[in-house]
């Protein structure tokens, strides 16, 4: 036998294209397959375990149908196209979702399913409820909000309400999206699979929510009705009112349901009750309306017995699952809360170094400006200084002056008048002297004052900088203390200290300077040269006998002026030399 022979033949296959509600799938499926065997594989890669829900939906002249589970697949009437396309969709609803619905799987595709079928207005709801429910979307979608992420604007590509909602109320985009974003700010800290099960809480208490319904005639007049078939029973409508039933046949009062060709019979359990029959215009609709009785009988009565090992042990994996994910969004929203702290102390950090900084900035500049005043005042200072110094010298040459006149004599009485007459105006112009030195020497003991008040001023701001710099940075070396009493070297080191005086500052004080000197100048010139004359009229007279008399008034005059040139020299003595 050849190596061919021995080969097993490759089974024919055709292609498959699945549509869930938020994806699309492609598979290769044998000839041979019955329609469990795609909804298996199906379920598999979905990783669904919950299948009773779904089911493969198909459209076939107009009319949506459900694949046989138990017939193959190419016996069935589907398309023929290739692929095949087959909508996986929930077939039936649960009564109760937060008990029934176990997977997150299975309620992310109830959730898909529902809020489609809303937005599509397949399922009617209120504008104030779809306005919450497109909160638990959002919710779901982005997570919590955060106003510096989601700027107005973020919902724009989203849909989020029915045309018919948007239709009825003369509101912007922006205005429905600050009317959701204020429902989305309130669900904070609600994960993604809790927002969905919210949102199928509130959409499982709407009218419509899981009815199929079908356009029937009733069999004695013949009037247009709806039949909608749901999770809790039968229900007959008005072919214009598809929210209030007029007649319902709850599962557990039906004893049987029957169709023969067009004509359907509900049978209630109760005998003497009236038996319901009623017409569908095809045989179709009456096998798709049985096949959706059944399924959901079934799933009524299996809802009211003790649960399989199987739902048991999924139960427990559910619950087990919701509280892992309850602890680690708890831990997650623990991590969140701290990271928020710490960048809150972030930023309170920031501002406090900054305003630290700024503190020091503002002291620095406050030092520069008490370094500036120091200065001037010291050069001030030492411009009085040198005034001192002058009158000094001035009064000590009037001392010589004065010396000079005690040798002298007078002669006559004539001249003993004028000498008294040139002694009274000597002595004038020596008070005169005085005071202008007088003047002087409070004037140098203002500045003294003033710079000394100025060194404590920048020690004290010199303190504070340092203060500051040892509070944001306690690692830094430290600055040498500042000597006050240094005040020579600290002023007159020209190769290590620069003035830092306004030009206008010195050019004013250098003009006063100049000024009060011409002044001193031209007074002390007229004053010499009044004694220069005294002088010369003093050697004129050649009177011996009468200078024991003058000379004693003479020396009155000149111990006054002794007394206040002592003054003089007792302030400049006093003077700071910078």
């Amino acid at each position: 036998m050849s190596i061919r022979g021995l080969k097993k033949k490759q089974p024919k296959t055709f292609k498959v294209k699945i549509i869930t509600v938020d994806a699309e799938m492609e598979f290769s499926c044998e000839m041979k397959w019955k329609g469990k065997d795609l909804f298996d594989l199906v379920c598999r890669a979905l990783g669904l375990r919950e299948t009773w829900f779904f089911g493969l939906q198909y459209t076939i002249k107009g009319m949506c149908t459900w694949l046989k589970m138990d017939k193959k697949v190419l016996d069935q009437e589907i398309p023929k196209e290739d692929p095949i396309s087959f909508h996986f969709l929930a077939k039936f609803y649960p009564e109760k979702v937060e008990e029934e619905l176990l997977q997150e799987i299975t309620q992310h595709l109830f959730f898909l399913q529902v809020k489609k079928q809303i937005l599509d207005e397949e399922i009617y709801c209120s504008p104030e409820a779809t306005v919450l429910l497109a909160s638990y979307a959002v919710q779901a979608k982005y997570g919590d909000y955060d106003p510096n992420f989601h700027e107005p604007g973020f919902l724009a590509h989203d849909e989020l309400l029915p045309k018919r909602v948007l239709r009825q109320y003369q509101l912007t985009a922006e205005m429905w999206e600050e009317k959701i974003t204020a429902w989305y700010a309130e669900h904070r800290g609600i994960a993604r699979d809790e927002a969905e099960m919210n949102y199928l809480k509130i959409a499982q208490d709407l009218e419509m929510y899981g009815v199929n319904y079908f356009p029937i005639a009733q069999n004695k007049n013949h009037t247009d009705l709806l039949l909608g078939v749901d999770a809790k029973g039968i229900h007959i409508y008005s072919i214009n009112n598809r929210f209030s039933p007029n007649k319902s046949f709850e599962w557990s009062a039906i004893r049987n349901i029957s169709y023969s060709e067009k004509e359907l019979t509900i049978k209630p359990l109760d005998k003497k009750a009236e038996v319901f029959k009623f017409f569908s215009s095809q045989l179709k609709v009456n096998k798709l309306i049985l096949q959706l009785c059944i399924g959901n009988h079934d799933l009524f009565m299996r809802r009211r017995k003790v649960d399989s090992i199987e739902i048991q042990q999924m139960k427990a994996q559910a619950r087990e699952e919701k509280a892992r994910k309850k602890m680690e969004n708890q831990r997650l929203a623990r991590e969140k809360q701290l990271r928020e702290e710490a960048e809150r102390a972030k930023e309170e950090l920031e501002r406090r170094l900054f305003q630290l900084e700024d503190e020091a900035r503002q002291a620095n500049e406050a030092l520069l400006r008490s370094q500036e005043a120091a200065e001037l005042l010291a050069e001030k200072a030492q411009i009085a200084e040198e005034e001192a110094k002058l009158l000094a010298q001035n009064a000590a040459e009037a001392e010589q002056e004065r010396q000079r006149l005690e040798i002298t004599a007078l002669k006559t009485k004539e001249e003993k008048r004028l000498m008294e007459q040139k002694m009274r105006e000597a002595e004038l112009i020596a008070v005169k002297l005085v005071k202008e030195s007088d003047r002087r020497a409070k004037e140098a003991e203002h500045l003294k004052q003033d710079l000394h008040e100025a060194r404590e001023a920048e020690r004290k701001a010199k303190q504070k900088l340092l203060d500051i710099t040892r509070l944001n940075y306690p690692h830094m070396v430290n600055y040498p203390q500042y000597s006050p009493t240094d005040t020579r070297d600290a002023n007159f080191d020209k190769g290590s200290i620069k003035l830092d005086l306004k030009d206008i500052d010195l050019k004013r004080l250098s003009f006063e300077i100049e000024r009060e000197r011409l002044d001193y100048l031209e007074k002390s010139r007229k004053f010499e040269d009044r004694l220069k004359e005294l002088k010369s009229e003093i050697h004129a007279l050649k009177l011996e006998e009468k200078q024991s008399g003058l000379y004693s008034h003479w020396n009155e005059v000149l111990g006054s002026l002794d007394r206040s040139l002592g003054n003089v020299q007792q302030h400049d003595s006093d003077v700071i030399y910078i």
